[in-house]
């Protein structure tokens, strides 16, 4: 009896703990929503199949605890569990280093659950044993470590009513320091694309005039915006940037009720998140959820070249007609009369593998030339609409000349990085329909052996098997070698290009990125390398 209590504890218990730390890392990603944790959970239910198999054995060891002939018969089972309970130490092990992106951080919350789950597992344990003995520890504790796929998501729901009064708290408190400084404006920065960037861009443009807060990184969550608040805020910041993201319909609104934005720029729309949108209809309108946030007489910036906004805007034309609407744009053709509706204009756009230049056009016809390191035509559209801003901010276009030539890519958007005779384009930060696009066609304008490494594109609902074909027939296009990075989710990609007329023996599917990039380095020919990393899938992927 104590020795098969024995080695139960000291294989239960770390077997135990790796499948709750993998399942609440799962969660973390999934944003502590219960709803996609289960959908997550229903896709890679594979992946979790010992826990299954550790629950069901578990159970079948607890019938057995009840038999007068428990330790004959139940020796058996014994084996199996303590086999099961190693091998779940061995592949928890291997998938909690494999999934390692983006790691579990334990915040405050996640430290929470896990005491949660901790008293919820004491209390199966100790009812457990008193009605059944000791003899049934293994049953118990095998049911507790299968039991972990579903643990997380039941100490969420539990902690639910602390989570909420902890999150108003934090809220009450940046809204304390908000309304203790007056003088700040806010500006919203939100959209399907380009949002991170135009807002880094921004901080370039003003912060030699203003002292400017951004929300960092890719904080742009309510509670990411609220720590930003209460961790960075001054009274000497005179304006602040706030990103806003959103996967569900009334995020937006929901940091608006927080922020309360003097202005706000949404940078496109397009499909993106459609999985949890569920349709380019609740996408509108949730963007547009910035714009019902601005107060009359606020900016409203707008990107003239997104067709989604200008169709809403015609359909809406009597709710936003007290805005002070600021339309931008990089495609002349659509611009029309565009100065005599308080538009900025970029024309002549010209685009190297060294650089852009554009000229840029005010409602007032003040008109510059512009220069920048950023490559890609689809880069103006940002550029021009955080010119705008700066503009009716009080910048001229003459003194945005030299901070547009400072500008740089955000982190892991289409950043450029050069290693010798190899250069890396990172493109891999949760690539979409139009971004792809875009980073294979600046792709195209390099000379040299170009290369193409994906995963895809995810989260786009429905149609995301259409979206990857068509991204396959552009890279056809575009590149030299397409190396994809998981055979499933990359089939249609493969399909796109083969239809396209891409050489088959050009097109290799990988398990990993890391077999994909040193097969690219590994490629021989004559002329400099370009490698695009184009998406990099977070790790519930």
């Amino acid at each position: 009896m104590i020795f098969r209590i024995i080695i139960t504890l000291l294989l239960g218990i770390p077997a135990m703990w790796l499948a709750l730390r993998h399942n609440m890392h799962m969660l973390q990603l999934n944003v502590y929503i219960n709803s996609e944790q289960l959908v997550w959970v229903k896709k890679n239910i594979r992946q979790q199949w010992l826990l299954i198999f550790a629950f069901g054995l578990g159970f079948v060891r607890l019938l057995l605890a009840t038999s007068k002939e428990v330790t004959l018969a139940g020796i058996i089972p014994d084996i199996l569990s303590w086999l099961t309970l190693l091998l779940i130490i061995v592949i928890y092990k291997a998938l909690i280093r494999i999934n390692s992106k983006k790691k579990l951080v334990f915040t405050a919350r996640v430290k929470r659950m896990i005491a949660t789950i901790f008293v919820i597992e004491a209390i199966i344990l100790i009812t457990l044993l008193l009605i059944l003995g000791w003899d049934s520890i293994v049953g118990i504790l095998m049911v507790i470590v299968g039991g972990q796929i579903f643990l997380g998501m039941l100490a969420n729901t539990i902690n639910h009513p602390i989570e909420t009064y902890i999150k108003n708290y934090y809220i009450k408190d940046a809204e304390k320091i908000l309304r203790s400084n007056p003088n700040l404006i806010i500006v919203g920065v939100t959209g399907s694309y380009g949002k991170t960037s135009v807002k880094f861009y921004l901080q370039t443009l003003l912060q030699e005039h203003f002292n400017v807060l951004v929300t960092p990184e890719s904080y742009n969550t309510p509670m990411g915006i609220v720590k930003t608040i209460r961790s960075s805020l001054k009274r000497t910041h005179e304006i602040f940037i706030c990103e806003m993201g959103a996967r569900y319909v009334g995020e937006i609104k929901e940091i608006c009720d927080i922020v309360h934005p003097d202005h706000g720029l949404i940078t496109s729309i397009g499909p993106q998140h459609l999985d949890t949108f569920g349709g380019i209809e609740n996408i509108i309108k949730t963007k547009f959820e910035l714009a019902d946030g601005v107060p009359d007489g606020g900016m409203l910036f707008l990107n003239g070249d997104n067709d989604y906004i200008n169709e809403y805007l015609k359909e809406k034309a009597e709710k936003y007609s007290q805005k002070d609407k600021v339309f931008y744009y990089a495609d002349e053709a659509k611009s029309g009369l565009a100065c005599e509706i308080n538009g900025y204009i970029a024309s002549g756009i010209k685009v190297s593998r060294f650089g852009t230049e554009f000229t840029a056009t005010a409602p007032s016809g003040e008109t510059e030339k512009f220069n920048m390191k950023l490559i890609g035509e689809h880069n103006v559209i940002n550029v021009i609409g955080a010119i705008a801003v700066a503009s009716r901010l009080g910048v001229s276009l003459k003194d945005l000349k030299i901070p547009v030539r400072k500008l740089k890519p955000a982190p892991h958007r289409m950043e450029i990085k050069d290693y010798g005779t190899v250069t890396i384009i990172d493109d891999a930060f949760n690539s979409n329909p139009v971004g792809s696009k875009a980073a294979v066609e600046t792709l195209a304008l390099f000379d040299g052996i170009r290369i193409l490494i994906t995963p895809g594109m995810v989260e786009l609902g429905e149609e995301e098997d259409v979206y990857n074909y068509k991204f396959g027939t552009y890279a056809a296009e575009a590149c030299d070698y397409i190396l994809l990075v998981g055979e499933k989710h990359t089939v249609p990609i493969r399909k796109g290009a083969l239809e396209a007329g891409f050489p088959e023996q050009n097109c290799r599917v990988f398990d990993k990125v890391e077999d994909a990039i040193s097969h690219a380095y590994a490629i021989r020919g004559e002329g400099h390398k370009y490698i695009l990393l184009e998406n990099d899938l977070p790790d519930n992927y």
